[in-house]
C-alpha cells in the first residue's frame, strides 16, 4: 500500500508540514507530491471530487480565495468550475490532500490520519 500513498499539498504549508511529520514517526511511506511546482491536473482534482465535495476541497477561508474577484468566486457552481479553479491556482485547495491507496482525504488531524491507517 505504501507506494500508492500520496500527500499532496506546498512544502511551506503548516497544516501540511504536520502531516509529512506525523507520517514519518509512524514509518509510513508516502510520495509527496508538491502542487505549486509539479502542478495539478484536472485529472487530479476529478478524482479528488469523487471522495471529496467541493466545498471541502475549494478554501474559502484561504488568502488565495479572498483574493479572487468576487466575479471568480461567484462562478464557482459546480465541480468543472471549481476543477478549472484548483489547476489555475492550486493554492485554493484546502491542504493537504491524502491519497490513501483507496481514497482521498482533506486536512490532517493526528486522529484522522490514525483512523486512516488502522484499516
Amino acid at each position: 500500500m505504501s507506494d500508492k500513498i500520496t500527500l499532496y499539498g506546498i512544502p511551506n504549508c503548516d497544516t501540511v508540514k504536520k502531516a509529512r511529520v506525523w507520517l514519518d514517526e509512524q514509518g509510513i511511506a508516502y510520495h509527496f507530491h508538491d502542487f505549486k511546482k509539479a502542478g495539478l491536473t484536472a485529472a487530479q482534482a476529478q478524482a479528488w471530487l469523487k471522495d471529496v465535495q467541493r466545498d471541502v476541497l475549494v478554501n474559502r477561508k484561504g488568502t488565495t480565495w479572498r483574493a479572487l474577484p468576487d466575479e471568480r468566486k461567484a462562478a464557482i457552481t459546480d465541480d468543472a468550475a471549481a476543477v478549472a479553479l484548483m489547476v489555475e491556482n492550486p493554492s485554493v485547495v484546502k491542504r493537504p490532500v491524502l491519497f490513501d491507496g483507496k481514497q482521498h482525504h482533506v486536512g490532517f488531524k493526528a486522529d484522522q490520519y490514525q483512523h486512516i491507517f488502522e484499516k
